[in-house]
């Protein structure tokens, strides 16, 4: 447990004037930037205005959740019924010759059929092997699949899937719009942060640049009260501040979670900034020192508590850290994936995996974490927020 000063970053540039703001959606990006600028005048954060049309994040404008797209039901074969020979007895004297050559074509028409068939079984048993050796590739050092895994989490998820349909991880018709799957609240991602089925889960990966974020349509956690954020994460950047999940657009953050350089190495940090300004001396931190950091599969979970006035950190269920912070500043904008604000410019880009990530309206205990970490959290909270659950 440290309490730590902001991450060493590379400051990510300015994009020019008139780049669309922060992401909603972004437009082109600035030639000296990551296309990241300020909004328009009156144009606020993205959320619509008088007169505008409803924001694209938002999931249902009518408050209601999207029902998960039902798989498609496989095309049935049709089958033609051919023409049999001529009944017998038809004629006086049956055509011995025709009917030999009829029953010899119909001997020819049944073995092609068989070994048509035989074909394309060949051709389906190979194409679902494809699917199962790409369904177990993760993520590398430049954001591609790599890492195996043909199963769920080696930790079983405290609740089970929503709906007995398959699972979806976007928004029906839109690939780069996360579907919430207990609020209304959507995550637009970035250029270079793109979902992946890998096992028996959806991820997104991020390539470590300027691209690589999502961000929710408005503020998802209330930093004035209690609150606990949760995602597995697989890090596959070797050094460097690499963010997971913050909030604020502003000047500065509210909150981080993710790695960070402490003595020359990297750590699991939980931050959060007290000031307005973003300063050294206004931040909390707790870290989670002398743990493997690097392409290591974590769980992550991130506490405050609004009554003790305190921040804890837990990394695979297991409490790193906590210390008092007078009150967290509520800084303006939303929930951001793969990135954090830092004296007004993107900093913490992510590189590797997420998924799973969930937010609760309260500040879980360390008994808790260490049943969420097992899958034996009983009673089971219900999120307030989640995406990119694994389904059973």
């Amino acid at each position: 447990m440290t309490d730590g000063t902001n991450p060493p970053s590379g400051p990510q540039p300015e994009p020019a004037p008139g780049s669309g703001g922060y992401g909603f959606p972004p437009g082109p990006p600035a030639q000296s930037g990551y296309g990241y600028g300020y909004p328009a005048a009156n144009e606020g954060y993205g959320y619509p205005q008088p007169g505008q049309q409803p924001n694209p994040y938002q999931q249902d404008a009518g408050g209601g959740q999207w029902p998960p797209a039902a798989d498609a039901a496989p095309a049935q074969p049709g089958f033609t019924r051919l023409a049999g020979p001529d009944m017998p007895g038809a004629a006086e004297q049956p055509d011995w010759e025709a009917m030999a050559a009829r029953s010899e074509a119909a001997r020819r028409t049944k073995k092609r059929r068989m070994l048509v068939g035989g074909a394309a079984a060949l051709v389906l048993l190979a194409g679902g092997g494809t699917f199962f050796l790409m369904s177990g590739l993760g993520d590398t050092e430049d954001g591609a699949n790599a890492q195996p895994s043909t199963s769920t989490s080696a930790s079983p998820e405290p609740e089970a899937s929503q709906s007995s349909q398959a699972y979806t991880a976007t928004v029906a018709g839109d690939d780069t719009l996360l579907r919430d799957s207990y609020g209304q609240t959507g995550i637009r991602l970035g250029p270079d942060l793109k979902v992946a089925p890998v096992g028996q889960r959806f991820q997104v990966l991020g390539k470590g640049n300027g691209n690589s974020w999502g961000q929710s349509a408005e503020a998802v956690v209330d930093v004035t009260k209690s609150f606990t954020v949760t995602a597995r994460v697989y890090s596959s950047a070797a050094k460097g501040s690499r963010i997971a999940i913050s909030q604020g657009d502003g000047e500065s953050y509210s909150f981080e979670l993710g790695v960070n350089e402490i003595n020359g190495k990297q750590a699991w940090i939980f931050r959060v900034q007290t000031g307005d300004k973003g300063a050294e001396a206004t931040t909390r931190t707790v870290a989670a020192e002398g743990l493997t950091v690097l392409k290591t599969p974590t769980l992550l979970m991130a506490t405050y508590d609004a009554e003790k006035k305190a921040i804890a950190l837990y990394v695979d269920g297991k409490k790193a850290g906590e210390t008092p912070v007078p009150e967290i500043w509520q800084g303006p904008g939303p929930m951001q994936l793969g990135r954090s604000r830092h004296h007004n410019i993107w900093t913490g880009p992510w590189q590797g995996g997420l998924h799973n990530i969930k937010v609760y309206d309260a500040a879980f205990t360390q008994e808790q974490a260490a049943g969420y970490k097992e899958g034996k959290l009983s009673p089971a909270p219900k999120p307030a927020h989640a995406w990119l659950l694994t389904w059973p």
